[in-house]
């Protein structure tokens, strides 16, 4: 593998794990260290690293923020296996973030209040149309369940390891003789040529029996359970109800106009005519300075705007209509054009003006002053905001009332929903993890419905509010856990799998049978039309030559080289199914680039890349030598 680039410290796990959705993790192991499971006698620590623990809410919060998107992946619930390595891989990511904290830590790092605010400003999840707003960073914050504070510190840690990461792979470097090298790899050309076997050109017509079958269901079982799911009874309300009960007073109209009037001020608006002359590639400023005054001596020589604007102007938008732009608010322009437009007196021709588009000619033709809307003009905007906010008033008062019946009593869910106008349901099978229609799959409605007290006790779970909007009380009518499936119900699931499996080990020993014929002198082609299939005749191709499957040019580059006239074979059971056969035949050496700027250009990409991997094996290094203690069973609890 001549390339291998990974950044443990990319990113920032408030955001990854928390605020947008599902981890895209990479499934390989971390080693002896990332399968043992010690016991712990405290329930709350997900681990303990270098004797500094990780509460079991870090880890709780951050897996089921993307369990749900897993199953819905795999189409239900995970594979036992693929779960376990899911769970241990997300550990394993906090344990190296708090050994970064410690390790930067006790090296010095720091990092200062004007870079902690920098870094806010420039993140793009606080930003609205490229800009930092404070509303949108308190909105985030407030959805990932994040204070300030404690954003800030995560932050800060966030920017230490990035410190200490630059300071490894910019330290790294390539020799000349070492870049050339591995632009000679890089290059590298090899000569092949193979066939593929497709697994169903070997597919058995006897099914497998019975024996077979229930071989597999039992070593496979794990593959077959039905999902935990409840059986629920819900009542819900939703904000539009409450909005359509709503019986907005006049007086309340004209006090919500009263206080906001300055929102119904409609601005001053102008007529304007202009004549644009572009700077472009065929024309530069100067030519377009010249020719824009040669129109303006035509303009005050007495030649019509509106004719001038045709003939000259490069606004195709408007030169057909003489250069005429409409009425329009002071926004609808760029700077330098709207600070001509608006200080300009009707009839007044001004120019040339520049802006990033070349050089303007104007004509102001009319004023329309700016006014506040009277009452009875912003009426129909005012309605909808006062009952919405009436509304809301009103939502968040019985969603209170509510709260406070479940806690001080035992009421009914029937007997809510008549007090309060809540509107039931049922719904047949709501799963862990994918939850089910109507109620959707929020983690938090999940949290209450699998909660002991509801699957337990058989009490009303809630009020929990789904979005903004909706909330909804849950109560479990049935419970049900994971389960084998019935042999039965998985039968053909299992005769397909077997059939593929049979298959699959046909093709391979096919393609290994094949290699033994070629090493024996027998032409490639021969092999080839005696197996039934064709391929290409032999070509050279580079490591990235997207004609060839990527597992197959990966073993054509991963196999020893051939010696002259001494081809090397190999039999490929590819991941996709079937196999395949292959031969390399040849290979050309690569060189390095020519032009000196591309080859300076990929020596610091090499470095870079040398130094990122460096960085990483630190980061495993630390791994290596930490006191951590893991309780994988927080992902139970």
């Amino acid at each position: 593998m001549l390339q291998k680039i990974g950044d443990a410290f990319a990113s920032r796990r408030w955001l990854t794990y928390i605020l947008f959705g599902a981890l895209a993790f990479i499934f390989a192991a971390w080693g002896a260290y990332g399968v043992a499971t010690l016991q712990f006698t405290s329930s709350t620590d997900a681990a303990k690293v270098n004797g500094e623990t990780i509460p079991y809410t870090e880890i709780r919060q951050a897996w089921l923020q993307q369990q749900a998107d897993w199953q819905q992946r795999f189409g239900g619930d995970m594979p036992a296996a693929v779960k376990s390595q899911l769970e241990d891989q997300l550990l394993e990511q906090f344990i190296r973030d708090v050994l970064m904290a410690q390790h930067t830590r006790s090296l010095g790092y720091r990092v200062s209040d004007t870079e902690i605010e920098e870094a806010v400003r420039e993140e793009p999840a606080f930003q609205l149309e490229g800009k930092y707003s404070p509303d949108v960073a308190k909105m985030r914050l407030q959805q990932a369940g994040l204070t300030p504070e404690a954003f800030e510190d995560d932050l800060r840690q966030s920017l230490r390891a990035g410190q200490l990461q630059v300071g490894i792979r910019d330290s790294d470097f390539l020799t000349q003789a070492e870049s050339a090298r591995l632009s000679s790899l890089q290059n590298e050309e090899r000569e092949i040529q193979y066939v593929v076997l497709p697994a169903a050109k070997f597919a058995s017509s006897t099914p497998p029996d019975d024996k077979s079958v229930q071989a597999y269901y039992d070593a496979h079982k794990s593959e077959f359970m039905t999902p935990e799911f409840v059986h629920l009874q819900y009542a819900e309300l939703e904000l539009s109800q409450v909005t359509s009960q709503v019986q907005v007073a006049d007086s309340d109209l004209h006090d919500y106009y009263d206080k906001h009037k300055s929102q119904y001020v409609v601005p001053e608006r102008r007529r304007a005519r202009h004549i644009l002359i572009a700077v472009s590639q065929t024309r530069d400023d100067a030519a377009a300075l010249k020719r824009a005054d040669e129109v303006l001596a035509k303009l005050k020589a007495g030649t019509s705007f509106e004719a001038l604007a045709k003939q000259y102007s490069d606004d195709s938008g408007s030169a057909s209509q003489g250069g005429d732009l409409g009425w329009a608010d002071r926004s609808t322009f760029v700077g330098p054009f709207a600070d001509a437009v608006f200080s300009m007196k009707v009839n007044e021709i001004r120019g040339p003006v520049k802006t990033q588009y070349g050089y303007h000619i104007i004509q102001l033709e009319g004023i329309e002053p700016g006014q506040v809307k009277t009452f009875d003009e912003a009426r129909a905007q005012i309605e909808p905001i006062v009952r919405r906010n009436e509304a809301t008033d009103r939502f968040g008062d019985i969603q209170e009332q509510v709260q406070q019946q479940l806690d001080n009593g035992t009421p009914t869910l029937e007997g809510l929903a008549k007090s309060f106008g809540l509107q039931l349901g049922e719904v047949a099978q709501f799963d862990r993890g994918t939850g089910g229609a109507p109620l959707g799959n929020s983690r938090d409605l999940q949290d209450a419905a699998f909660s002991d007290p509801v699957v337990g006790e058989h009490r009303i779970g809630g009020p929990v509010m789904i979005g903004n909007d909706r909330m909804v009380l849950v109560r479990a009518l049935d419970h049900h856990m994971p389960a084998p499936k019935p042999l039965a119900q998985v039968r053909d699931t299992i005769v397909a799998a077997l059939r593929k499996e049979q298959a699959d080990a046909a093709a391979v020993a096919a393609a290994q049978a094949a290699v033994h014929q070629l090493e024996s002198g027998t032409a490639f082609d021969s092999v080839a039309q005696h197996l039934g299939v064709t391929g290409e005749p032999p070509h050279f191709v580079g490591r990235t030559d997207p004609s060839v499957p990527t597992q197959i040019r990966g073993v054509v580059f991963e196999s020893p080289k051939p010696s002259k006239g001494k081809p090397v074979f190999q039999a490929i059971a590819l991941d996709t199914g079937g196999a395949a056969l292959l031969a390399v035949t040849d290979v050309k050496e690569g060189t390095a680039p020519v032009d000196p700027q591309l080859q300076t250009s990929l020596l610091q990409q090499q470095a870079t890349a040398y130094g990122t991997e460096a960085a990483n094996d630190y980061v495993e290094q630390l791994r290596l030598t930490a006191k951590v203690k893991k309780n994988l069973q927080v992902f139970e609890q």
